[in-house]
């Protein structure tokens, strides 16, 4: 595939154009803002790099290739049917070990009773509450992909017990059992975590929903993956009923949050604005030029999305 005209978009896109400035790439480059996209710009570009689509970019059918600057492509996909022939790729690089800190700095937080003992400093109260090893926990990570694997394996490295849900239920590295999703309730009912890290797509679209939750046994949940894959009232409702004992919220259908939104003010909820796992304009350009590269070359793509799948 011969890729001559780039176009690139995004809240990035003047660190990515001083770093690539720095490369000795042969393509033509268009480094624009959102609202600065122009039909022309559009008729000249055969390859888009952004987050996610434009209003100016609503298909992609003059184009050979869109990139990810993020490792979701959800936003990219549900515009209509792709054609097969445009290739899309995403974002691959720290996330792995980005979102396993993530992950790992709430469960510590957990077992080793730091919101007790911040309680319990503010009223100068002393009370002794052994910390939980961490090797008596058992997670379950739902997707068992790059970024669920990694997460798998820092957690057991660490004593954790780790099942993995995914489709295919295949085995991977990191788990001590990977189980397919008609098969869950073998797992999430010994489960203290459950965690997130799946796509959205048809399939796990408000997967995580009343059903689900009523599984649980006052597990804590943890989303780092789309937040469109959890049903926001069935989570309210679980954690009343005591199904959830607390969740970590990462990703949200909806970003910002709304700020009238319950989650903002609910005891047992914990929220941050998407960043477990930050795309830096350094990794960006890596990946995407070594896609480039690639591309050009004719070799493999490990970053290659499968658009039937949706990741």
């Amino acid at each position: 595939m011969n890729i001559e005209r780039i176009l690139v978009t995004g809240r990035l896109y003047k660190e990515i154009e001083h770093i690539v400035e720095q490369k000795s790439l042969h393509q033509e480059f268009r480094f624009l803002a959102e609202d600065e996209i122009g039909k022309e710009d559009v008729q000249w570009a055969d390859a888009y790099v952004s987050f996610g689509p434009t209003e100016q970019m609503s298909n992609y059918k003059g184009v050979k290739w869109v990139h990810s600057l993020g490792a979701g492509v959800d936003s990219f996909l549900r515009r209509g049917t792709w054609d097969e022939e445009v290739l899309l790729t995403r974002t691959i690089c720290s996330f792995g070990q980005r979102m396993s800190e993530y992950c790992l700095s709430y469960v510590l937080r957990d077992v080793q009773q730091h919101d007790v003992y911040a309680k319990q400093q503010k009223q100068k109260e002393w009370h002794s509450l052994a910390p939980v090893m961490l090797s008596t926990q058992t997670v379950v990570i739902y997707g068992t992909g790059e970024i669920g694997s990694h997460i798998g394996r820092v957690l057991s490295q660490l004593g954790v017990t780790v099942y993995g849900v995914s489709a295919s239920g295949a085995q991977k590295d990191g788990f001590k059992q990977v189980v397919s999703r008609s098969n869950e309730n073998e797992v999430v009912n010994e489960a203290n975590w459950i965690i997130s890290t799946l796509p959205l797509t048809s399939e796990t679209n408000k997967i995580f929903n009343e059903a689900f939750f009523s599984q649980l046994r006052s597990a804590c949940f943890m989303n780092v993956g789309r937040g469109g894959t959890v049903e926001l009232e069935a989570l309210r409702k679980a954690l009343e009923t005591g199904f959830v004992r607390q969740a970590v919220l990462d990703v949200f259908e909806e970003e910002p949050l709304p700020k009238d939104l319950w989650l903002w003010n609910h005891p047992n909820v914990a929220v941050t604005p998407h960043i477990s796992a930050v795309t830096t304009p350094e990794e960006a350009v890596a990946c995407f030029v070594d896609t480039l590269e690639r591309i050009e070359k004719g070799q493999p793509l490990s970053n290659k999305v499968n658009v039937q799948r949706g990741y």
